[in-house]
């Protein structure tokens, strides 16, 4: 066991004593910015939010609960009290999905189409979105990077900062995923499921959408046709909005960023967070790119 597989074991045990769950067989699901475990006795999965994230992890809760009201499918927290506080760091506890996988791009269109009609809850403190939380952060974090590429990335922050301030007029603010994409979307039996509601705020729609424009123009991980079919379902193709190239460099730079963050505690990520900074920075040639997921 590592020792922050260690460390973050010691603050579910303290957790799961205090909500009264069997913490015996606990397996970790994913040990990343937030950490993930599964309560197999239980059917329960627990996440372990950074610390200072209790408002979040609230919001998160309270989302989850206005979701199923609004009858827009979604993982559900359980009905505790929570967060709980272990070890200084907000802990939520949720309904275990039934075996799943990842949704599709009809999926995601799908569910935003449903989420996007909401009104916005006056019950709910969603805040405005802010596409750029913690970029900061990681490009500090970046010690695998060389200076001129930490330079590089503070001023492209800087520029897409004051471009977002001006940025042009779209579709209606409403309440927006924030981090809409395959991976927070499960394809269960019973039909797609929305997970991981920490972004879950209140601003432009095109956000949500430019996700999946990524995965055609970026990327190269989804399909013309499958493209299409999104834009069809949804009834809107972001990539012809004024905004689009705004919103996508905004992305690209946080899933540089993570990258990047993520590399200088997992060296099997450096050469990924490096090929990424090139793309960003033109020593690349030619779109979409190939980044790989990280896991």
């Amino acid at each position: 066991m590592t020792t922050s597989e260690a460390t973050s074991r010691s603050v579910l045990v303290e957790a799961c004593t205090a909500a009264g769950f069997n913490v015996a067989h606990a397996e970790p699901v994913r040990l990343a910015e937030n950490e993930i475990w599964r309560l197999p006795e239980d059917r329960v999965i627990v996440r372990i939010a950074r610390t200072g994230q209790w408002a979040a992890a609230a919001r998160e809760v309270a989302v989850a609960h206005w979701l199923g009201e609004n009858e827009v499918p979604a993982v559900q927290a359980l009905s505790i009290e929570q967060p709980v506080n272990a070890g200084d760091r907000p802990v939520t506890f949720w309904e275990e999905l039934p075996p799943h996988r990842n949704g599709s791009v009809r999926d995601v269109a799908q569910l935003l189409k449903q989420l996007h009609r909401l009104s916005v809850p006056s019950s709910i403190q969603l805040g405005d979105l802010d596409p750029f939380v913690r970029i900061a952060e990681r490009i500090n974090a970046a010690n695998t990077l060389s200076d001129e590429d930490r330079e590089w990335l503070q001023q492209r922050h800087a520029e897409l900062k004051e471009q977002w301030e001006q940025r042009p007029a779209g579709l209606p603010d409403c309440v927006v995923h924030g981090d809409a994409w395959v991976g927070n979307v499960a394809d269960t039996v019973d039909g797609p499921v929305l997970l991981d509601f920490e972004r879950v705020s209140v601003g432009p729609p095109e956000w949500d959408l430019v996700s999946t424009a990524l995965k055609l123009t970026t990327t190269g991980t989804v399909t013309e046709a499958e493209y299409a079919e999104f834009c069809e379902l949804y009834g809107t193709e972001v990539t012809q909005w004024q905004g689009y190239e705004l919103l996508a460099g905004a992305r690209e730079l946080r899933m540089t960023t993570y990258a990047a963050q993520y590399a200088a505690a997992h060296p099997e990520w450096h050469a990924e967070a490096q090929y990424r900074v090139d793309c960003l920075r033109g020593r690349v040639a030619g779109r979409p790119w190939q980044w790989t997921g990280i896991m």
